[in-house]
């Protein structure tokens, strides 16, 4: 992140350059144009009285050239300077980014340009649909299908149609419009109560709401609209009361009553977040944006860790042969520390450290949010378990690796190395995380 800041210091110079010079030029222009307009006016008043022009007029138009010429020659030479700054930002992106990315792993590992190709775009046609941008992703579809393209990107109706859904229901929230989520829900209310989902009473909830602002007038329609709480009053008995007793303030006005919080604004930002959460795990989509976490079958667990691949995808290079479970924000983690061990090997000549297969030279700490599954590491040979190595719980509880488990035998008895039981290899389970 230092390399980062680096940049971003240098950008923030020529940033602060432009804005300095715009408004230098800005005001020197404005004075000169002043000027010149003063002077035009004299010149115009001399004319209409025909009267010759006197010297002192002749050394102001003398003064007024020198001056417009000293002026451009100003602003040329300060927007000279511009250039020089711009060209420490490119120096400074040399000096701290490696150009050679593609040296961190061998060729071996990376599948064909054009499967690569195919998937950076279609991760960015998915996050221009989840944004909303469907007519960009329309259009970026269409660029790829070009005779010149060396791949074709095809997207059917079916992989849109979720995405223009959510994003027509997700614009009427946006404006108010609580008709088509409360459509949506009703029509998916048996999958909505089996993901545990309170959406429908949010919904019936922010309606009742916007009702209660309307005053007194809206009083009987709030009344009658509240029978929509009946199917919700055992799981959200209390919330239920709350707009009850707040009907007691309606004529006094809610504004300064107890109940003010119902009028709230932040209720619609919870509502978007809570309708985009459950939709997507109702249609099986990510939350997030596909170029910060895209999910593909596995590879063995050390490239989970890495979450290499989303980095190599946006710098351009080629996906891995046996595609992996990755993130964007794991590679922009992982790929700065690895091209620094790549560094130190090649400085000791000790190539041979990392085969770059299957496996990475150390562990890359990322945070919990790049949490996506349990592991286990072995606490005797201090490796962590896989597919070939699994875990084996001991009928004392303990649980190790097979390896460890193999290593520990003696006479076809194993004794726990944490306790003094012994046991019958055989006896020992396999746990499956």
């Amino acid at each position: 992140m230092e390399q980062c800041a680096s940049v971003e210091r240098e950008v923030d110079k020529v940033l602060q350059k432009f804005l300095t010079y715009g408004q230098h030029c800005e005001q020197s222009l404005e004075e000169l144009l002043h000027h010149v307009g003063q002077l035009r006016a004299e010149l115009a008043s001399a004319a209409l009285q025909g009267t010759p022009l006197s010297a002192t007029l002749s050394l102001v138009m003398s003064q007024c050239c020198r001056k417009i010429k000293d002026t451009v020659q100003k602003l040329a030479s300060d927007h000279k300077d511009i250039h020089s700054s711009v060209s420490r930002v490119g120096k400074a992106i040399d000096r701290n980014f490696d150009s050679e990315i593609c040296g961190v792993v061998s060729d071996a590992v990376w599948d064909s340009r054009e499967k690569q190709q195919q998937i950076l775009q279609m991760a960015i046609v998915e996050h221009l649909y989840q944004q909303g941008m469907l007519s960009v992703a329309e259009e970026l579809c269409q660029d790829c299908s070009l005779p010149l393209q060396e791949s074709t990107l095809n997207v059917d109706l079916d992989f849109k149609q979720p995405f223009l859904e959510l994003n027509r229901i997700l614009e009427a929230l946006h404006e108010q419009d609580l008709g088509p989520a409360l459509e949506w829900a009703v029509s998916h209310r048996q999958r909505l109560l089996e993901l545990n989902s309170s959406l429908e009473f949010k919904l019936h909830r922010l309606h009742f709401i916007r009702l209660l602002a309307g005053g007194p007038e809206k009083q009987l329609e709030a009344l009658s609209y509240a029978r929509h709480f009946q199917p919700f009053a055992r799981l959200h008995q209390r919330e239920i009361q709350v707009m009850m007793g707040s009907l007691v303030y309606l004529r006094l006005g809610l504004e300064k009553s107890p109940y003010c919080h119902l009028l709230d604004n932040s209720h619609w930002a919870e509502i978007c977040e809570t309708f985009t959460r459950d939709a997507c795990s109702l249609l099986g989509l990510s939350v997030e944006s596909p170029l910060s976490v895209r999910t593909l079958p596995r590879v063995p667990d050390r490239w989970q860790c890495a979450g290499l691949l989303s980095a190599c995808w946006a710098l351009g290079l080629a996906a891995p042969a046996p595609a992996l479970f990755c993130s964007f924000a794991s590679g922009c983690v992982a790929l700065p520390v690895l091209m620094n061990i790549k560094a130190v090997i090649e400085q000791r000549q000790c190539t041979g450290v990392w085969s770059h297969k299957d496996e990475l030279p150390i562990e890359i700490e990322l945070g919990m949010k790049c949490w996506y599954h349990s592991v286990f590491a072995c606490p005797i040979l201090r490796q962590q378990t896989s597919d070939s190595n699994p875990p084996i719980k001991l009928i004392c509880g303990h649980v190790i690796s097979r390896d460890a488990l193999n290593k520990l035998i003696n006479g076809g008895k194993l004794k726990c190395p944490y306790c003094p039981m012994e046991q019958n290899p055989a006896d020992g389970k396999r746990i499956i995380f």
